[in-house]
């Protein structure tokens, strides 16, 4: 049976982190990177059906903003410690344990642990130009060999291709991979979610307001609906890390609206939530932000998006006739 190996190294990252170098982050050109290689190997009917990666910051950000260009949901991501600056050695015995039906496997890494085991698997060197790096930030080399994954050892593999990310196209197709439109991030980017955070205090409707990121304007709990995930799920994930509350959506959507963000507009559906818990300060990860209970007429004036007034209304509207207690 033929198998396929991608190996891919992480984005570049930060150079340091007060945390430490396990815990350093992309920059936005390393995601933007890692993105345009989910891209090409989705043109390349090359998507993976087995993804493994170090669980360090970098390449298992790597791994996810490459692997939701086709598709595939974060969650799905096999996150090792032992792959961190990992020895090709160690690598070649991971690679062993992958399940036998897997017949892609997309590996995420470090150097030199990658390059090296780049070089042991192939059955002819790689070719390198003189004072390159084989596997620089954000470049995916692409392997077939034939057998298992447990009898896979160096000098079996033949190299189909190497691609870095940044030799390929700084937009994104659009509607898909294969789409003719262009768009500044990828396409599920104008796909979004948001939540109204709402519960009865006294008799009286409230909603949750938070501060943006920028700390200038108050809004509710919105982003990117990830793929693998419902635009219901996405939209829970948010107001778990924007707003610091769980709950669950209760009835319909209160609508949609459009804004226009990276060249193009995105599309935000629109939930109301029902807070079951308050996240104290200190377990908020995003604390920093700020967040508010105020009287739904107070938060349709306040929030920066104006076509959510008409939707808090609706959701007032709903719960006159038909009053919870959160």
């Amino acid at each position: 049976m033929n198998r396929e190996l991608l190996i891919l190294r992480h984005g570049k990252a930060v150079p340091d982190d007060t945390r430490g170098d396990f815990h350093r982050e992309l920059r936005n050109k390393g995601k933007r990177h890692a993105q345009r290689i989910g891209v090409w190997l989705a043109q390349q009917d090359l998507i993976p059906d087995h993804v493994i990666s170090s669980s360090a910051e970098r390449a298992l950000n790597t791994a996810a903003k490459c692997g939701k260009v086709m598709g595939l949901p974060a969650q799905g991501i096999e996150a090792s410690d032992a792959l961190y600056l990992a020895s090709p050695g160690v690598l070649l015995e991971h690679l062993r344990q992958v399940p036998e039906e897997a017949e892609r496997v997309m590996l995420v890494g470090h150097n030199p642990g990658l390059e090296q085991l780049l070089e042991q698997l192939c059955e002819a060197p790689p070719p390198r130009s003189p004072g390159h790096r084989l596997l620089p930030t954000a470049t995916v080399a692409h392997l077939a060999f034939s057998g298992g994954w447990r009898t896979l050892k160096p000098g079996q593999a033949r190299l189909r291709a190497i691609q870095r990310g940044a030799g390929l196209p700084a937009t994104f197709p659009f509607p898909s991979p294969h789409g003719t439109g262009q768009r500044d991030r990828p396409a599920y980017y104008y796909t979004q979610s948001s939540v109204v955070p709402f519960r009865m205090h006294q008799g009286e409707l409230q909603i949750l307001i938070v501060r943006s990121s920028s700390n200038r304007h108050w809004v509710v709990p919105k982003g990117i609906a990830d793929p693998g995930m419902s635009a219901q799920e996405s939209a829970l994930k948010e107001a778990f890390e924007e707003a610091g509350v769980h709950g669950r959506i209760v009835g319909e959507p209160l609508g949609q609206y459009e804004y226009p963000k990276w060249g193009a507009t995105c599309n935000v559906e629109v939930y109301p939530l029902q807070v079951t818990r308050e996240l104290p300060r200190s377990e908020w990860q995003e604390r920093h932000r700020g967040r508010r209970w105020v009287a739904a007429e107070l938060a349709a004036g306040l929030l920066r998006q104006a076509a959510l007034a008409p939707m808090i209304e609706r959701l007032a509207a709903r719960h006159a006739h038909h009053p919870c207690r959160a």
